[in-house]
């Protein structure tokens, strides 16, 4: 299996402090943003891992990050030249890289305390199929995500993205496994109403299949979505620093 960060876009809701640099190199506590997700992925045990950015600062995650000695990895770097293109479609910008293994996918700004291994080693056993991580979100808060229903072995029932009425309190986080077949689901998909080749529409393809399942994590945080994320994100990755939890 090989590694995929995501960590391109506009970030315009970031703004002031995402005029000079991408957000994912915005700190977290002691770390910038990008190493969490990276570590989620070496703890795996994944060594080679791809990081996807925008043009203008392909080159600052280089300087930071270089080869990916420093984690045990060897690190490549890709350019998504369209910001507006959608998860899915940065994923696809992978497919050389990939070069038929399964892929691990986490957002560059996704952080989480959730050790990734044993849920990987069982997937790795399955021949075909996607995983996606859920988190199970108070109230109605699961409607400002993709909202995902599961029976009671993980299986998906459904995923709908961003729904008024969610049919259950599981928010889907920013972390996918796919097998081999997912560049060719991209492929097959078509640009939603903003434009953009959703990761919803993909995880779509493996639910009509009946090849989708999920797995819950415990706590998640979604530090790029807004100034008072990011401020929760530290406030909340400093406390589990302090105590050992992280």
């Amino acid at each position: 299996m090989k590694g995929l960060i995501l960590a391109g876009g506009l970030a315009t809701r970031l703004r002031p402090l995402t005029w000079v640099t991408n957000k994912h190199l915005l700190p977290i506590y002691n770390k910038p943003m990008i190493y969490y997700p990276l570590q989620s992925l070496v703890n795996v045990g994944i060594k080679e891992i791809l990081i996807s950015t925008s043009p203008d600062h392909a080159g600052q995650f280089a300087n930071l990050l270089k080869g990916g000695n420093q984690f045990g990895v060897k690190l490549y770097y890709s350019v998504q030249e369209n910001p507006k293109g959608g998860i899915a479609h940065a994923i696809s910008l992978s497919e050389q890289f990939a070069k038929g293994d399964k892929l691990a996918v986490v957002l560059g700004d996704n952080i989480f305390g959730y050790n990734l291994k044993t849920t990987v080693e069982k997937f790795n056993k399955k021949e075909k199929g996607a995983m996606i991580f859920g988190i199970k979100m108070p109230g109605m808060e699961s409607k400002h995500y993709g909202v995902i229903e599961i029976d009671s072995v993980g299986k998906v029932i459904s995923i709908v993205e961003k729904p008024e009425k969610p049919k259950s309190n599981i928010a889907q986080t920013g972390i996918y496994l796919y097998d081999n077949r997912v560049f060719d689901f991209i492929r097959k998909q078509k640009p939603s109403a903003r434009g953009e080749l959703e990761v919803t529409d993909l995880n779509n393809f493996y639910l009509k299949e009946g090849n989708l399942e999920c797995s819950l994590i415990d706590w998640w945080i979604d530090a790029g979505t807004s100034h008072d994320e990011l401020l929760h994100a530290n406030n909340l990755v400093a406390e589990k620093v302090r105590l050992g939890l992280l």
